[in-house]
């Protein structure tokens, strides 16, 4: 868990995308709750900020990867909630792929052996 001395992490361009896509994939939901679903299943090492967080759901939703509507919250106060679509299904699939096969690339650099000259 983040505590005050571990620096928050930042988000790799695209990331974010993601995070959503799979966040909703359990299910409808609003903003806020994407936001703690996250930061929760990260361990506290991912924030988003609603100043991020909201350019990509719209973002998401202008390329048919989410759509939203207007329901009430378990707070009985109206919420845009957001759902995937089946496109977004799809790209939810694609990306994983492609960001696991990057953490396994990743893992192979960081985790190579020494050599004595890397030329």
């Amino acid at each position: 868990m983040a505590t005050r001395d571990t620096p928050r992490m930042e988000f790799l361009q695209g990331t974010l995308d993601v995070l959503i896509l799979r966040t909703l994939l359990f299910g409808p939901n609003h903003g806020h709750a994407i936001a703690k679903h996250i930061q929760r299943t990260s361990e506290d090492q991912l924030q988003v900020e609603t100043g991020s967080l909201y350019p990509a759901l719209h973002r998401l939703e202008g390329r048919g990867l989410v759509e939203a509507g207007w329901e009430l919250a378990e707070t009985g106060k109206r919420a845009k909630y957001y759902r995937l679509t089946p496109k977004g299904r799809k790209e939810l699939q694609k990306e994983r792929s492609k960001w696991e096969a990057f953490a396994r690339a990743m893992g192979l650099v960081l985790n190579a052996p020494e050599e004595e000259d890397p030329a």
